[in-house]
């Protein structure tokens, strides 16, 4: 049997409704930019493996260090113990955070680092409580904003949009305040929300200037910086989601860097190994560090997995940053910048007769809607443009009607206009 027989006998694919659905396709190589599958046929990753890739795939100086590390050490309980991998990660993403970070708390991956982060600022106040720092106060509602996607566990669904992602939990998810993305109009209403539950928000979590799953939703720095700053006044945790933005995909290493007023915790996965194994970081400034220290052992962070900073995981990671703050790296991220920028131009020329709107772009992402159906996850058009571009060698997996392109740093110029040709192709074809 085929790999892809095999698959289709023993698998359950994500996000992927099974009946009916086609053959996967059967990847045996990556090199750089571009996917391999058993028949020798080359995909461009124009979406990164789901956003995770960064410097290519089996890149070597990365490959090497795992290796190394393999022999050496691969696994220990991080309860008592500590290794070199996760001790240099932290000192080394400590100073490159956009904030005023002091401690790295370990996870496996995204979703995970958002629920640190939720049961983070949570406690934060049950222990401020318990010491009487805040005897009046029980601050535990979370304020999200609307349309928010933050994983796939129980609190990050909680704090995410009620879509078709939770619709089968929501009768068990807990109660969230949800507000709109800023803009200038909506500001007042939404400070006067706010200020209405101030007195028990516990935290603010959100995905800064890009909202992922949410079809790719951009919005304005400038008002959100003055989100931030009336939330912060009213002492609430900011917790910045940047799972998906962090590590150059907006232009600057974390899309926060575009505000002045910064988080309070951060949540890093994707990105952070470069791709390659998956690990989850929540970072947190002193003052929410210093008031789990106490002698009361109820007031203990009790969380935790068995494979908490795994040194492969946290090896790669070091590889990853290595690439990452080379000059290269850094030139390739303004590259794809410009180039998208360049590009969401023409499209804007012709968008009313490519049958495409609402065309914008973040740094090393770009973005247009369709207009066929619904905009919505669930339009159909996905799967046929996602077919009709890998038949021309170009793997991009639309958000329903939401066509999109993050690229790994590696993508050659000449990639990059293959990927623009294939699309211009689809478009003209499919108004």
């Amino acid at each position: 049997m085929s790999l892809t027989e095999l698959d289709l006998q023993y698998i359950w694919h994500p996000f992927t409704q099974q009946k009916n659905m086609l053959p996967p396709i059967a990847i045996t190589q990556g090199r750089g930019s571009v996917l391999i599958d058993e028949n020798g046929n080359e995909y461009i990753d124009a979406i990164s493996s789901w956003w995770v890739n960064l410097h290519g795939h089996a890149h070597p100086y990365i490959a090497e260090k795992l290796y190394r590390q393999a022999l050496q050490l691969e696994q220990v309980i991080f309860a008592g113990f500590t290794h070199k991998p996760a001790v240099e990660l932290a000192s080394r993403l400590i100073p490159l955070l956009p904030g005023n970070f002091s401690k790295v708390f370990y996870s496996d991956n995204g979703s995970t680092s958002t629920e640190v982060a939720l049961k983070m600022a949570v406690q934060y106040w049950w222990n401020k409580r318990a010491a009487n720092d805040e005897p009046g106060l029980k601050r535990n509602k979370i304020l999200a904003f609307k349309n928010a996607y933050h994983g796939d566990t129980f609190g990050a669904m909680s704090v995410s949009d009620r879509s078709v992602f939770t619709l089968a939990f929501h009768d068990l998810l807990f109660d969230v305040i949800f507000i709109d993305t800023p803009t200038t109009e909506n500001l007042t209403e939404t400070f006067s929300l706010i200020q209405q539950h101030a007195h028990a928000i516990a935290a603010f979590i959100y995905e800064p200037l890009a909202q992922g799953a949410g079809c790719m939703h951009m919005y304005s720095a400038s008002a959100m910086d003055m989100l931030l700053g009336f939330v912060k006044a009213q002492k609430i945790i900011c917790i910045a989601d940047e799972v998906m933005t962090g590590f150059g995909r907006t232009g600057k290493l974390f899309a926060s860097e575009y505000m002045a007023v910064k988080p309070d915790i951060i949540c890093l996965s994707k990105g952070l190994t470069g791709g390659t194994m998956a690990l989850g970081v929540t970072a947190c400034t002193q003052e929410i560090y210093s008031a789990y220290l106490a002698d009361d052992k109820l007031k203990t962070f009790f969380h935790g997995h068995s494979f908490t900073a795994n040194p492969l995981a946290c090896t790669a990671a070091n590889a990853s940053l290595d690439l990452l703050l080379q000059p290269s790296a850094l030139n390739k991220i303004d590259w794809l910048t410009n180039a998208n920028k360049l590009w969401a131009g023409q499209l804007q020329q012709s968008a009313a007769e490519l049958g495409i709107k609402n065309i914008r772009t973040l740094g090393t992402i770009l973005a247009f809607e369709i207009e066929q159906g619904k905009d919505e996850y669930l339009n159909n058009i996905s799967g046929a443009i996602t077919q009709k571009a890998m038949a021309q060698g170009v793997y991009i997996r639309p958000l329903g009607n939401t066509v999109y392109i993050m690229p790994p740093y590696s993508l050659t110029n000449e990639e990059y206009e293959k990927i623009k040709a294939a699309v211009m192709d689809i478009l003209s074809n499919t108004a």
